[in-house]
């Protein structure tokens, strides 16, 4: 299980992340500190890539897509094959609808064997899963098979970068291969740089952590930089950082806000100093075309949920979008 963090560590990555600016004093600095400075190689520190390491599971979870079957032992009409949809259900004869996702096959069996008890007594059930689907990593950029990589059991991310492929023809050596790094992203708001040359050609194991499902692990070429748009947009996710880019055109590649998006603020964090903006969406669009400033490498755009509660708060109590910044602060190198 990952390490939670002591007191003390909280009250320094707070320390770290205290440095918020109001829209006021960012118009009035204009865009000081927000200039495009020479490449770098952010990457997290090693101590905290491994907080960020997924649960260990000890047995198999359903998930959606996975192929079952269901064996009620004297009963064919309860029998049959299943495919759990994306709620995570399916629709057991008789009985009906059952949640089975996120459950051990165990847990599934109980859960259909009880959907089924005001009209049957004593029935053995089986479940059997045919085919694994719902262990999936999304491989992005540089890779000899980009898309959905599917595993059996809970994958480390030298597995995913083994699938993957990923050392493809371009020289010798994991910064010819742009194996350099990797960002890994996890749900909307949750991001880390990984040294993937210390993994691979150093053998720090340490760094070969357990990936949740769904994860998103992203391959930047040798020399590539990159910016992420989390929170409430269409396609968050890592983006390649132009000379030219600035925040609208990261914030139009990802899509744009969802309707779920906060109207109030966007959160900006510069990884690389620590410092965060915060400002709100129609001042950017209406306003000054100074505060559409020029990006740099690891800067995280993040679009948080209406009514989230405020800053301080969320980086005490989740694993939000501030504290994995934090987390990309502490290991800058």
């Amino acid at each position: 299980m990952p390490r939670k963090l002591s007191l003390a560590a909280k009250i320094g990555l707070l320390s770290i992340a205290s440095c918020r600016i109001t829209m006021l004093a960012m118009a009035q600095e204009g865009s000081a500190g927000f200039t495009v400075r020479a490449d770098q190689k952010i990457v997290t520190a090693d101590e905290i890539v491994r907080q960020f390491e997924a649960p260990l599971l000890t047995s198999y979870i359903l998930g959606d897509g996975d192929e079952i079957s269901v064996d009620v032992w004297n009963h064919p009409e309860l029998s049959g094959k299943h495919v759990i949809g994306p709620d995570g259900k399916i629709t057991v004869p008789i009985a009906g609808i059952v949640k089975v996702s996120e459950l051990s096959r165990e847990d599934a069996q109980a859960a259909i064997a009880n959907s089924l008890i005001h009209y049957y007594s004593d029935l053995s059930i089986t479940l059997r899963v045919d085919r694994y689907t719902s262990y999936r990593i999304y491989i992005l950029g540089r890779a000899g098979v980009p898309g959905i990589v599917q595993f059996d059991s809970q994958p480390t991310l030298l597995d995913v970068v083994t699938r993957a492929s990923a050392i493809t023809s371009g020289g010798v050596g994991p910064d010819s291969a742009g194996l350099g790094r990797c960002a890994i992203l996890r749900g909307r708001d949750q991001v880390i740089w990984v040294d993937l040359k210390s993994l691979l050609s150093q053998g720090s194991l340490a760094l070969n952590i357990r990936l949740a499902r769904n994860d998103m692990v992203y391959l930047p070429d040798a020399g590539e930089r990159e910016v992420y748009v989390l929170g409430e947009v269409k396609h968050p996710g890592a983006f390649r950082l132009t000379p030219t880019m600035s925040f609208l055109d990261a914030f139009s590649q990802a899509g744009g806000a969802t309707e779920d998006a906060s109207e109030n603020k966007i959160e900006i964090v510069r990884s690389a100093s620590g410092t965060q903006r915060e400002f709100r969406m129609s001042d950017l669009l209406s306003g000054p075309e100074h505060l559409n400033f020029a990006l740099e490498e690891g800067d995280i755009i993040y679009v948080p949920r209406r009514n989230l509660a405020k800053f301080g708060y969320v980086l005490q109590k989740t694993s939000s979008l501030a504290a994995f910044a934090v987390l990309g602060t502490l290991g800058a190198k």
